[in-house]
């Protein structure tokens, strides 16, 4: 005799620690031009993350034996200050700041013309000035509004998010308490407009179709933050919804040389 089917106890209704949508990202904010004598920066809040981003060249590598003959070279250093995380970390660049400083050189470097710029290098100065999980994502973001600060053309401006895995939910944007107690976490850096994928990790596991659903949220979330690099971008270089990073920068370039011409006619008129 077989026995009678149980119905299964209803789930929970899932909550976020902080009260957010599973599908919504933290509240973002990007400044530009935050470090007089770089070349180009930019600075981030992303939740309660706070990350300045700084970049400078491109100039001549050195040492000159890292240099390529053929094209140059994005290097990225990401560091995390001593009082950004509780308890405080020793101030040395440890093994992880080194390799999330390799991961964002990947995921930013398919965005730039390196062919352009032989035996040069490109630096990209990360600092996490308060963390609050997703850093690398954060980071990303920010450098790559520095690099259009600092007037390098670009493909596309190279976006990033991170989705994951928490009390069985697929979830976006993860906080600090969901990046530590959740299951899995897929970052995801993409460039929205030529739709290609720069960037792809996964911590933790997930049956095929979480993972599609993670990545799939995931770039959804970095066409949201495209979004506010652009509108960033649009109040200081003046982009239109149609126009392209590098013809912005190529504007901007353009209208620089004729203020000094126009600046002396004028006060020769007023004289």
């Amino acid at each position: 005799m077989s026995k009678p089917k149980t119905k299964r106890k209803p789930k929970k209704t899932f909550e976020r620690v902080d009260g957010r949508k599973v599908d919504e990202l933290r509240p973002i904010t990007i400044e530009t031009g935050v470090i007089p004598n770089a070349d180009g920066s930019a600075y981030i809040e992303m939740g309660r993350n706070k990350i300045v981003a700084g970049v400078y060249g491109p100039r001549e590598m050195h040492p000159k034996r890292l240099s390529k003959p053929n094209m140059g070279v994005l290097r990225v250093r990401y560091h995390m200050a001593p009082f950004s995380v509780d308890p405080r970390r020793s101030p040395a660049p440890s093994r992880r700041d080194t390799e999330i400083g390799m991961v964002m050189s990947d995921a930013l470097a398919p965005a730039l013309f390196l062919e352009r710029y032989p035996r040069s290098v490109i630096d990209v100065f990360v600092e996490i000035i308060q963390a609050d999980g997703g850093t690398r994502c954060a980071a990303i973001n920010a450098a790559a509004v520095a690099l259009v600060d600092a007037g390098i053309p670009m493909k596309d401006l190279v976006a990033a998010c991170a989705a994951g895995k928490m009390e069985g939910n697929i979830v976006l944007d993860l906080g600090d308490y969901e990046d530590k107690k959740g299951e899995a976490d897929v970052p995801v850096a993409y460039m929205p407009k030529l739709e290609e994928v720069t960037l792809l990790q996964m911590d933790g596991i997930l049956s095929a179709e979480e993972t599609e659903e993670a990545i799939k949220m995931a770039i959804e979330g970095c066409k949201k933050i495209y979004e506010i690099q652009r509108e960033t971008l649009k109040k200081k270089y003046g982009m239109t919804e149609g126009e392209s990073v590098a013809e912005a920068e190529e504007t901007e370039t353009d209208e620089e040389p004729e203020e000094p011409v126009e600046k002396p006619e004028e006060e020769a008129e007023a004289d």
